[in-house]
């Protein structure tokens, strides 16, 4: 089995992921037609222009393996089967970019037998960068908004770390974009008390920082939505599980790469109050 080095990995991808943020940060600023895909879900010039700087950047950071990426992935564009592959989302949380929410990023993660192992995310709006450094080691850090000179050595890292729960007050994250009753329903069997909103792969980056208890997602996800948030989380010490328990895996490509129902968790699963 192939290893890697994750820091090296990093700093060969930063170069690129930071160009498709300042692309993306151009055509934030100008306004992009929205065009809507097969499935129904937004797609903008910001996507595509982000994917195509990726894509490029990961033939040379990490030439061999298959990259499974969105917009690639849309217009039928598949790589060849393998145990070890990248999930690019250029561009989650289309529409907080459409809408102009700021709370959209990058997603780039790196699967190897079904378990994602690395992942970093880049929010242009916020000069937000998350990623795993190693097992057991994820780190944040500020990039300015379109700055693409900037190397993770020249930054100053803070550890990223789950909190342990309060059960009896639990702080719980929602998407800004998809809520919905049964996800009301679900969150009835916890004391929570207080309830936070993020877009993107956001969410999965503000558990690992200690800022929220679990995210819970009912409805459709790809990989490529999930898999660099959770192995930045689960490196900070949290897990991704399905309802039933059991770690989210990937490399479903038979079901186009279709998530199911999941949680992100802090810590370990917390079990309801009614059984």
């Amino acid at each position: 089995m192939r290893t890697f080095d994750f820091p090296a990995l990093a700093e060969r991808l930063l170069p690129s992921v930071l160009t498709a943020g300042a692309a993306q940060m151009r055509l934030y600023e100008s306004g992009t037609a929205v065009e809507e895909k097969a499935d129904s879900s937004p797609v903008t010039a910001a996507d595509r222009e982000a994917e195509a700087i990726l894509l490029d950047g990961l033939w040379t950071a990490a030439r061999g393996i298959p990259v499974v990426a969105e917009e690639s992935m849309s217009l039928g564009v598949a790589p060849p089967r393998g145990t070890t592959f990248f999930l690019v989302d250029p561009l989650d949380g289309t529409r907080e970019f459409v809408e102009r929410r700021g709370e959209f990023t990058i997603n780039v993660g790196l699967v190897v037998g079904k378990t994602p192992v690395f992942g970093l995310i880049y929010a242009p709006v916020l000069g937000a960068l998350y990623v795993t450094l190693g097992k057991g080691k994820a780190v944040e850090a500020y990039i300015p908004p379109g700055r693409t000179d900037v190397s993770l050595s020249d930054c100053p890292l803070r550890e990223l770390k789950t909190r342990t729960p309060n059960i009896d007050a639990l702080t719980v994250l929602e998407s800004r974009s998809h809520r919905t009753t049964q996800i009301e329903a679900f969150l009835a069997d916890y004391s929570i008390a207080e309830v936070k909103r993020a877009g993107s792969s956001l969410k999965f980056c503000l558990i690992a920082r200690g800022d929220a208890d679990f995210y819970v997602r009912l409805g459709p996800t790809r990989e490529w939505d999930t898999a660099s948030g959770q192995a930045i989380l689960e490196a900070a010490g949290g897990c991704v599980t399905t309802l039933a328990g059991h770690p989210l895996v990937y490399g479903n490509g038979e079901d186009s790469y279709y998530n199911p129902n999941f949680i992100a968790w802090g810590r370990t699963p917390i079990a309801p109050r009614r059984q």
